[in-house]
Parts: C-alpha cells; structure tokens; sequence
C-alpha cells in the first residue's frame, strides 16, 4: 500500500521565549530574531519586557517557555524551569552600582533608603547581603531617568543602578558608593551571576536538548560576528535615555555578552550555588535552592 504524502502535514512546534531590551539580552537572541542560525523546525515567539516583568511574568499562568530571569528569581523557579547553561550575565570583578548625589561609604548606607530595582532581582539580593540594614524602595528600571530623577530628587538617599544605567550615572553628575561585583569577588572569590536563561522542564528532555542547542548556536553566532550584532544593536536602540553610542555598548557587551555567556563553566555554575546558599542562610530566600541545568 502507497503512503499518500500528500496529505501529511508537518507542524512547526512553537517556542515561546522572553528577554529584556538590554543589549546582552538582545545580542544573545539577535541570530534567531534575524534568521540567522538553524532553528531545526522550531518557531520562535519573541516577546520582550524589563526585568521586574520578566520575573513576574515566569510565576504567572501561560509563563513562556523560556526566559531571562534575575538569578534571585531563579530560586522561586526551580521547581518549574532549569537553567540553561548558556546566556547567563555574569560579572568578574563588576557589577551593579549603588550611586548617590554625595560621597558616602559602604557603612554609610545603614539605614538610608535605597532605591532597587526590584525585590527578586539579584542586584537587591546581593546588595542585602552586603548591607543588611536598609530601607528598599522600588524603582522602576525602564526609563534609565527615572532611578536619575529618584535619587536627584531626594525620593531615595541613593540608587541601585542595573544593567547599562550603571554606565551612565557619571554624565550624571552623581557618586559612586558601592560596586557590587567589586564587593562581592571580595568577599567570596566568586564571579557575580546576575542574570540568566531558564526553560521549562514540561518541555521534556528531547525538546529542552534542542531548544537550548538552538540558543547556544544564537549566542556563538553573534560571538563570532561581533560587529554585526553590534551595529544592529545600535541601529535598532530605541529605549529611552540610552545614547545610541557605539563606545558604550561595546562596553556593556565586553561585560555581560562574552565567552560566559556562551557557557558558565565550572566556576560561573559554583558562583550560581554560592549565591544561592546565601541568600537562603540569611533568610532572605526562604528555601534551599539546588542550581540544576539543561544540557
């Protein structure tokens, strides 16, 4: 009996995938959004979101099946998403800033009230570690002006700058207080892990395998062709407040789109764990968390 192949039908599995603006994000997702790379049949729904929506977003119903996350949020995931072992942000030595109109020390921050991202980003994380008394107060990351015009103002005694606003507070005119990442390779000899890439474990195994070896094909694609995504980044920036400026997202990428992006390795894996352990042992995440990663 002749197969009739006419009537076959082949479907396209769609995968639904979430990141911020930010140029590392962006750069990491570039090759799929442009078609660049082999995506092997799958169809990739982009949709994009400032972090403190990312991390909301990945606890609600209809979550995408992959997205960027603060590594703190993380925690509160992992009963649902493993980490992929690529498109983390990861700081050595630099990280997030605490910024102020004045010249203040670590010590001085006891007690102020510091302006933060959000309270499941790892950048509040950490600085809660770092500075256990202080007062939060949420402030919107999207527009980078407005962590500017909170701590100009007097809202906030000083502000927790993430993601390319820890680039731009100089033109500012303000002061930089606490390096996060600094601080933070002092203490544990540990990079900083700030952000990173997870997928859903209902996915299953054989679509997890290829779903992150599409993703990992995105990040070298662009690795390798630098100043393409470069150039497209520059040309496609449209964020309020972020200077269309070459010097400054060659910078930003050198720092958080760079081989560990491509992958942790055994050191960036450990600095996840110990941030994690951390956190839990101060009590600020609830659980103990075991880091667990798609291949």
């Amino acid at each position: 009996m002749e197969t009739d192949y006419s009537l076959a039908v082949t479907q396209t599995r769609s995968i639904r995938i979430a990141y911020s603006p930010d140029a590392d994000d962006a750069f990491m997702f570039w090759a799929i959004a442009e078609g660049l790379v082999d995506t092997q049949g799958l169809r990739f729904e982009r949709a994009r979101a400032d972090t403190e929506a990312l991390n909301r977003a990945a606890e609600s119903t209809g979550a995408p099946d992959v997205s960027a996350v603060s590594m703190h949020q993380y925690a509160y995931l992992a009963d649902r998403y493993l980490l992929l072992p690529h498109g983390g942000s990861v700081g050595v030595g630099y990280g997030p800033v605490v910024v102020a109109t004045r010249a203040l020390a670590q010590s001085d921050l006891a007690g102020l009230r510091i302006g933060v991202p959000g309270l499941r980003t790892s950048a509040y994380l950490v600085l809660r570690l770092l500075v256990p008394e202080f007062t939060p107060v949420i402030v919107p990351v999207a527009p980078f002006s407005r962590a500017f015009d909170a701590v100009k103002s007097g809202e906030v005694d000083a502000v927790l700058l993430i993601h390319e606003g820890r680039l731009l507070y100089e033109r500012e005119g303000l002061s930089r207080v606490l390096e996060l990442g600094e601080s933070w390779q002092a203490l544990t000899g540990l990079p900083l892990p700030l952000g990173g890439n997870v997928i859903s474990r209902a996915l299953g195994p054989e679509l997890i395998a290829q779903v992150s070896g599409v993703l990992r094909e995105s990040i070298r694609y662009a690795l390798t062709h630098r100043e393409d995504a470069l150039r497209a980044l520059l040309e496609s920036e449209s964020r309020p407040g972020v200077p269309r400026e070459r010097a400054l997202f060659d910078r930003y990428l050198s720092m958080y789109a760079n081989q560990d992006t491509l992958d942790y390795g055994e050191l960036g894996r450990r600095a996840i764990q110990d941030l994690l352990d951390r956190g839990h042992q101060a009590g600020i995440i609830p659980h103990r968390v075991q880091a667990e990663f798609a291949p």
